[in-house]
Order: C-alpha cells, then structure tokens, then sequence
C-alpha cells in the first residue's frame, strides 16, 4: 500500500445514540486539528447511508466553543443510522471515500460498526488504497469483546440504577407489584445496573432477569409469589432479551405478533413484554396491584443524568483513535482495558477480536439462582457511575403505643 496521505479525515456515527457519543467525535475532531498534515476534517450525516449518499459536512469550519457545547450534549450530533452494511454496501463506502481522497476514516459504534470498519480496511488493501479505518467503540449495551466496558454504557447503567431507585421508593410507599424492562437483547449488564439504587437489605429491585440465564415463566411466578410473601412488595428488572431453553425470545412466546427489524432481529421494545408480564402476574397470582414500565430510548440519551467518568473516557477513546491512527499507522478498534481501582488504558485492538462479536455478562457477576447480581458485579459497576450519585433515606418509624387496637 502507497504512503497514506492524511489531509482528508472522515468521521461517521452509527447505531444507537448515547449521552456521551459526542464526546467521543469532538476528541477525534479536535485531536485531528493538532496534526499539520490534516487539512479538512468531515462528518457524514446519518452514518454509513450518509457516507453512500455523500453528505458530508465540513466539521473543520466548526468552532472549538460550538464543538464543546456539543461534546456535553448528549445523541448523535450527526446523526446515526441503523443500516447493516454487507460486502457491497462497504464497497460503496469505500468508493466514495476513495472519490473524495480520504486517508482516515472513524467509526463510532457497536458491534455492527465494527464489522463495517473491518470490511471497508479490507476493501481498501484490496483496491492498494492508503486508508486508515479506526473504530470508535459505543453502545449501552456493554456487549463489545475486549473492552472492560464501552462508553455509554456507563451513563444509561447511572440512569437505570436511579430510574429504580425512584420506583423503589414508590412502590415501598404503594406496594405492589413493579415491573420494568431495560434494553439489553443479548447482553444483561444494564439490567443488572439497577441493582445500584439499592440501599437497604429489602429494596428492590428484588428479582433481576438477563438473557444470559434462562427465564421460566413458572419460576418467575414462583419467585414474584416468594418475594410478595417476603417482604408484601416485588420490585423487577427485566431485559428485553430473556429467553427460554431454546433461546426464544420470552416477548416472542407470549405475542400474538412478531415484528422484526432492518437487522432481522425480533423486535422486543415497544411495551409489549411488560404488559405480558403484567398480565401473567394478574393473571396467574390473582394480584391486582401489578404495574409495568419499559424504559426504551430514555435510557441512552437523558439529559442531566451522565457520568463524569463515562464523559472523560469517551472523549479520550476519540482522541486515541486520531492518535492510533496518525502515529501507529494502523487499523484497528480502540479498546478501554481497566487498571488498578480505578483507571483505564487504552490500546488498538485487530478488528477481528472486535467486529460482530457479542459479549455477555460473566457467570460470577450473577448469583447461582440467576434472579440477582453479585458483589463481584457491584465493585465492577460503582466506579464507573462516576461522582454525586444521589441516595434515598427513610423514616425510622418509631411507634407509638395503640389505645384501642391493642
């Protein structure tokens, strides 16, 4: 491959958006500035399918006060885009950035992100085209391979944890039965986040379910019934993605209806298994107190609820891509490895440890009866939550003495 010429750098965004997704671009945009040998820095508008469509904008003419402003705002700046490139979407890719001369292209996303950045590095050493291709790594899900974890999650998992202390609260105040679905379709780390709200031994969540261990329906009820004997309330976590024994999607066994997405994928958002859940519970325990929420997209961008860890981490995972890129003169995915308590480091990780590949939650984070976290999990997550994590107090209620009901 001839020498790389650096003057053209292009950064795209893809998948769904974060609260501090834009950290990570401002850290690529800005650190690229420091480099004499870039002279224009682009941004494609909706990810991939604005790289296809060449629409570019030319971040280069964009103020560094702008370009901070931004950086603390949380979604997708230049918009994302759920397009799954396959061999001939990234050959298009990488046409077009052949066409307009860049020698440096950044990705920020997931696990799909990943695969594309591989495919367009291998299409460009195909064609002996000087390109650098990085990925940026992102996604609430925490489910990208080598990383300790990936930005974003930090921020949703924060929000989570305090989205069940609240509900907690309430439902100590009206008991009953709460049931609430976090995203997470293979992966169970954000779910198990709301573990974090707890405070006292018999606040909720009591019952956590991830994809990674197997959800019964009648175990479920037995654990509710359980916990309503117990403590006469039953908070729950519940990831989107539970499945059965043969790996069904529980929200597809208990639908009329399935719907899929661009990816192919089940959809399993949109109310539908809180409201089943709700349902069986009513239904089968004779409860009537039985409420149900899915958290959906409020979890990935809400403003005023970020961590200040996730903030600096993802701004630095952009400025190490720029970094890996101009001085290592190699391919790869920026990748946060965890050191001491608490610090991280970064490296540049081969695409091929990265792309298309899920990670899950590992056993020792869960408890052997699957409806919990453990300690283990708890140390892992606190650091990441960042500062100023809020905490709830109660009333000791001390009785006073009964004249008439003795």
């Amino acid at each position: 491959m001839s020498k790389i010429d650096f003057s053209k750098v292009l950064i795209a965004q893809g998948g769904g958006p974060t609260a501090v997704i834009n950290q990570s671009l401002v850290g690529a945009v800005l650190e690229s500035r420091k480099f004499r040998t870039v002279e224009r820095i682009y941004g494609a508008y909706h990810g991939v399918r604005g790289i296809v469509n060449e629409d570019f904008v030319d971040l280069t003419q964009e103020t560094t006060h702008n370009l901070e402003m931004v950086a603390c705002t949380p979604s997708s700046a230049l918009g994302s885009t759920r397009d799954k490139p396959d061999l001939k979407y990234c050959h298009e890719i990488f046409e077009v950035l052949r066409a307009h001369e860049i020698g440096c292209f950044f990705y920020i996303g997931g696990n799909d992100s990943s695969d594309t950045v591989r495919i367009v590095s291998e299409e460009a050493i195909k064609a002996d085209y000087p390109l650098r291709v990085v990925h940026i790594p992102k996604t609430i899900d925490n489910d990208l391979m080598i990383n300790d974890h990936t930005p974003g999650f930090p921020s949703a998992a924060r929000w989570v944890a305090q989205a069940f202390a609240g509900a907690n609260l309430d439902n100590w105040a009206l008991p009953g039965v709460y049931i609430a679905v976090v995203m997470g379709r293979h992966a169970g780390f954000l779910t198990a986040a709301s573990a974090l709200g707890k405070k006292f031994p018999d606040d909720g969540p009591h019952l956590i379910y991830v994809p990674e261990r197997v959800f019964d329906t009648e175990r479920f009820l037995a654990d509710v019934k359980a916990t309503m004997d117990k403590y006469g309330r039953c908070v729950v976590a519940v990831s989107e993605g539970i499945s059965d024994e043969n790996h069904t999607p529980i929200a597809v066994k208990l639908a009329e209806q399935v719907e899929k997405d661009a990816h192919g994928n089940v959809h399993l958002g949109g109310g539908a298994l809180a409201d089943m859940l709700t349902e069986l519970v009513k239904t089968k325990l004779g409860l009537k107190r039985v409420r149900a929420d899915t958290f959906g997209y409020v979890q990935r961008s809400f403003v005023g609820c970020v961590s200040d860890v996730d903030q600096r981490e993802a701004r630095e995972v952009g400025e190490k891509a720029v970094q890996f890129a101009l001085w290592g003169d190699r391919d790869g995915s920026v990748t946060i490895h965890r050191t001491g308590f608490y610090s991280v480091d970064y490296r540049l990780t081969p695409l091929l440890e990265v792309a298309g590949k899920t990670k899950v939650m590992p056993a020792e984070f869960l408890t052997a009866d699957g409806t919990d976290v453990t300690d283990a999990f708890r140390l892992y997550l606190r650091p990441l939550l960042g500062s100023g994590m809020p905490d709830a107090y109660r009333l000791r209620l001390n009785p006073v003495a009964k004249k008439l009901r003795t």
